[in-house]
C-alpha cells in the first residue's frame, strides 16, 4: 500500500556525515545530562506510600491531586484503579512522617472534600523494591538488545546488526536525556516506552535493511554504489514509513493529550521515541552500514557449486 510513488531518488546519505555529527553531539548532550542530573524517578523506584480508596461515585481525580497539591505532595500518582470508584494513590517518602500519619492527612483531606470516600488499602512500598526493580529494568534492556543483535546477524550479517544497535542506543539515550534535562518523571511505564522504542526502531531499520539486500540483489542496481543503493532503498520506503509512523503518533497523540497525566509521559517518550526512530534508521543505521563496508557480495545467496553426481540417473 502507497498513498505515493517518487519515481527519483533522494540522495539521503549524501549529507550522512553532517547528521551524524550532529548525532554525536546530540548524543554526547544527552548522555551528559543523564549523568550529571540524573533521572526523576517515580516511587515505584524510591519507594513511598501506596493508598486505595473508593468513592460511592465515579471519581474526579483532578480533584483528588488538587486536594493532595494543598497537602504540599507535589511528585504523586493518582490513576483509577479497576473501575471508576476505586482510586490507586502514590506519594513519595517524606522523612519523619510514618505510613500511618500519611494515610490519616490524606484520608481527612479526601473526607474533607467527600465524606463518602473510604479507604480500602495502605501499605509502604520500600527502596529496594526500587533497587529490584531498578536491577530488572537494566537487565530487560541488555537482554532485547543483545536479542537484536543476534536477530538482525542471523537475517542480515553482521555490519546490519552494529548499525542497527548504535542506532537504536543513539535513540533510547537522547529519550533518557530529555527525561534527564527537563526533570520529567521516570516511571514504569516510561520504561515500557523505552522497551516499546527499541522495538519500534528496530523494525523500521528492518524494513530499510530489507529493501537494502533486494535491491543489492537486483541486477537492474548490481553497478550502483553503495549509497546510491542505499537512497534507493530509503526513498521506495518512504511511504510505508509516513502509513505506519504517522498512523502510530496520531494514537500516540490521542493519549497525550486525553489520557490523563497516567499516560502523559508514556506519550511523550513515544512520541520522542518515533521521530528519532525514523531519523535513526535513515541518517545513522544506514550510513554506519555503509561505512562499515557493507557490500553487494554480503548480502548474496550463496551458490551451490555442482557436483559430478548432480543430474545423474541412478
Amino acid at each position: 500500500m502507497e498513498f505515493f510513488r517518487i519515481n527519483k531518488d533522494i540522495p539521503f546519505l549524501r549529507h550522512a556525515k553532517i547528521f551524524n555529527v550532529i548525532s554525536v553531539l546530540t548524543f554526547c548532550l544527552a548522555a551528559f545530562f543523564l549523568f550529571s542530573k540524573g533521572l526523576h524517578l517515580s516511587i515505584e523506584f524510591t519507594g513511598g506510600t501506596v493508598l486505595e480508596v473508593q468513592y460511592k461515585k465515579p471519581a474526579d481525580l483532578e480533584a483528588v491531586r488538587k486536594e493532595l497539591g494543598t497537602l504540599g505532595y507535589t511528585d504523586m500518582q493518582v490513576q483509577s484503579f479497576g473501575t471508576a470508584q476505586d482510586v490507586l494513590i502514590r506519594l513519595p517518602v517524606q522523612e519523619g512522617v510514618s505510613t500511618q500519619q500519611v494515610s490519616e492527612r490524606v484520608i481527612g483531606a479526601l473526607k474533607a472534600q467527600d465524606d463518602t470516600v473510604e479507604l480500602k488499602r495502605v501499605e509502604f512500598v520500600g527502596p529496594q523494591v526500587g533497587e529490584e526493580l531498578t536491577h530488572d529494568g537494566l537487565m530487560a534492556l541488555g537482554m532485547l538488545v543483545i536479542g537484536i543483535m543476534i536477530y538482525l546477524a542471523f537475517r542480515f550479517e553482521w555490519k546490519f546488526a552494529v548499525a542497527s544497535i548504535f542506532a537504536n542506543l543513539h535513540d533510547v539515550v537522547i529519550i533518557l536525556g530529555f527525561f534527564a534535562f527537563f526533570e520529567w518523571e521516570f516511571s514504569l511505564t516510561v520504561l515500557a516506552a523505552v522497551l516499546a522504542v527499541l522495538g519500534y526502531s528496530v523494525n523500521e531499520s528492518v524494513i530499510v535493511f530489507d529493501r537494502v539486500r533486494e535491491t543489492f540483489r537486483d541486477r537492474r542496481y548490481g553497478k550502483l554504489p553503495v549509497a546510491e543503493v542505499m537512497n534507493h532503498a530509503i526513498t521506495r520506503t518512504i511511504s510505508r514509513t509516513i502509513i505506519t509512523h504517522g498512523s502510530t503518533q496520531l494514537m500516540v497523540l490521542s493519549m497525550f493529550f486525553f489520557g490523563g497525566p497516567t499516560l502523559h509521559y508514556f506519550a511523550l517518550a513515544l512520541t520522542i521515541g518515533i521521530c528519532f526512530g525514523i531519523y535513526s534508521s535513515v541518517f545513522v543505521a544506514a550510513a554506519i552500514a555503509m561505512w562499515l563496508g557493507v557490500k553487494r557480495e554480503d548480502l548474496m545467496v550463496p551458490v551451490k557449486e555442482k557436483t559430478e553426481n548432480d543430474g545423474a540417473v541412478v
